[in-house]
């Protein structure tokens, strides 16, 4: 293995070991690494400009190259740009890209995106992030107007849907953007968000939302989800695959039942489970893909379908409920045995109310 990549993991090692010891303030700088890897197996970057406007210290990049590596591409096949407000880890980035040899460009300095834009122009293929959850210290106050709230201006005391709305301004014709936020951002009706939420569906940019278990980051409890947009969901190719028209289509996937538990409250999706998520999703996509709604777990739903929900994007209120698993006993012997259960517990109650009339009798009790 060269040492570059050997050097590379044991970077992000210890970024991982550091984050949990900060605890929430590690989520400034540190994505769960599943939970990158989720989005990049979803979206397969494999050309084209990659942004993350809130880069913590890189890993959507270098899980990005991972990716197209891995499928036979070349290191340089996407071109990384990014941002990062916090000094301390806008470093932290420029070191864990430069030790794998990956060139970005993350700005000349550290700055705030929503304050100071450092790819004002940038259109960009693909665009991954991880924004802070519910931030009500992003300066709201004095961005009531601007290109970027094309459906709304957001309220002053919660982010979100500024994430969204940047991230869709940065977004090529034929972009796709994957990203985390909070499940309150699924349903929310305050502050005008929910007017937003709604514009942004009827304006067919939602492609793909899934619900996440909880504990799958050690900075927060807080349960969070993945929105993928896209600007086209008429055809396109992605990888060389040929898309069908998902027009007035969502898929929902709830995978609040998935993930293993790597230490007491910490859970992680296996690879088993990452698959799982990404192939239904390629499935529902791809022109020709066997894709199938599997209650319980993913729905494709029709715009129409979401508008009588109030435009609420919850996975659980569409995906309904696991159907339940086959029987394999016929009728009659299940019959049977369950009749010689009851016959059996009966028996016993008899048995015991026998002995406790006598227990009773013997202390002048008795009937």
């Amino acid at each position: 293995m060269p040492a570059k990549v050997v050097l590379g993991r044991v970077y992000e090692y210890f970024l991982g070991e550091f984050a949990k010891l900060e605890g929430k303030r590690g989520g400034q700088y540190y994505t769960a690494g599943c939970v990158v890897k989720l989005l990049v197996e979803m979206l397969e970057p494999f050309k084209g400009r990659v942004y993350d406007a809130c880069c913590g210290s890189g890993g959507m990049f270098v899980q990005s190259e991972r990716f197209v590596e891995a499928h036979g591409g070349k290191l340089n096949d996407v071109s990384v740009f990014g941002q990062e407000s916090n000094p301390t880890t806008w470093r932290l980035a420029k070191m864990n890209l430069a030790i794998r040899g990956i060139e970005a460009n993350l700005g000349p300095k550290w700055a705030d995106t929503f304050h100071e834009n450092l790819h004002p122009g940038l259109k960009a293929r693909y665009i991954l992030a991880n924004p802070p959850f519910n931030d009500s210290d992003w300066g709201g106050d004095k961005l009531r107007s601007g290109d970027r709230w094309q459906f709304g201006v957001p309220p002053a005391g919660n982010a979100n849907f500024a994430w969204v709305q940047h991230i869709i301004h940065h977004l090529a014709p034929d972009g796709y953007a994957g990203f985390v936020l909070a499940n309150g951002s699924l349903s929310s009706q305050q502050s005008g968000e929910g007017d937003i939420r709604r514009k942004i569906a009827e304006a067919n940019l939602v492609d793909c939302i899934v619900a996440l278990p909880g504990q799958l980051f050690s900075t927060t409890q807080i349960p969070v989800c993945l929105w993928f947009l896209t600007r086209d969901k008429s055809n396109g190719l992605v990888r060389d695959k040929a898309l069908r028209s998902r027009m007035d289509e969502v898929l929902f996937i709830d995978a609040r039942a998935l993930g293993t538990m790597e230490t007491r409250t910490l859970k992680v999706l296996t690879d088993e489970d990452i698959a799982k998520i990404a192939d239904t999703y390629h499935a529902w996509r791809e022109a020709g893909g066997q894709y199938k709604d599997i209650p319980g777990f993913a729905k494709s739903a029709t715009l129409a379908e979401i508008a009588e929900q109030g435009f609420v994007l919850t996975p659980g209120r569409y995906v309904g409920t696991p159907e339940a698993e086959g029987e394999d006993e016929p009728f009659e012997a299940k019959m049977m045995r369950l009749t010689k259960a009851l016959h059996d517990q009966m028996a016993e109650g008899e048995r015991l109310d026998a002995g406790i009339r006598k227990v009773l009798g013997s202390v002048g009790y008795g009937w």
